[in-house]
């Protein structure tokens, strides 16, 4: 195996992992700047109020996009056992 192939391999689970964490770290961010507004609009200062919303959008971003992220990662595990005899020889 070359170094050129293990760079491959690592570029892309990388962005495998990338495109698995943006999935739930976008609407996460976008609930949290949501609460942050609104706290900042009605100055409410409490430090549990953006955890909850966070939390229950991303247990729904887990359940809606878990069956793509799952395939995801299913095809890349394959992928590189297809790719394994190429690479040992």
């Amino acid at each position: 195996m070359s170094p050129e192939d293990v760079l491959t391999i690592f570029q892309h689970a990388l962005q495998v992992l990338l495109m698995l964490i943006l999935v739930i770290l976008i609407p996460a961010l976008i609930v949290g700047l949501m609460v942050s507004m609104f706290q900042a609009a009605t100055q409410i200062n409490e430090m549990t109020l953006s955890f909850i919303p966070k939390l229950i959008i991303t247990v729904l971003t887990l359940m809606l996009a878990g069956p793509w992220m799952l395939r995801l990662i299913m095809e890349y595990t394959q992928q590189l056992i297809r790719d394994i005899p190429y690479l040992v020889g």
